[in-house]
């Protein structure tokens, strides 16, 4: 089995960088779903579109410096690595993606 690139403390990380964002996309500024929350009448890919993931700008994910990290909507997170800007292949990033009105 490997072992994870990503601290220990990950989840704590990354929540706090969300926090400090108030929940919101740095990229397009989509509130996005904090923890606790229910969006009873939303569909899978609604939920999935407006949760927030955090970001290593030089895709190492074992460098958390803060300036280092960004929050991105799914959408906006899917997008960067679509375009080649990561080491993760589309493919790995599963997501459903929803059209824009």
């Amino acid at each position: 089995m490997s072992k994870s690139r990503y601290p220990e403390n990950w989840k704590e990380l990354a929540t706090a960088m969300k926090s400090a964002v108030g929940w919101r996309c740095q990229k397009c500024n989509r509130l996005c779903l904090q923890p606790g929350t229910v969006a009873p009448d939303w569909t899978k890919s609604q939920r999935r579109a407006h949760t927030l993931q955090v970001h290593h700008w030089n895709c190492d994910p074992s460098d958390n410096r803060w300036e280092n990290l960004v929050c991105l909507c799914s959408s906006c997170h899917l997008n960067y690595h679509q375009f080649g800007r990561g080491n993760i292949s589309p493919g790995q990033l599963s997501l459903e993606l929803t059209i824009k009105e």
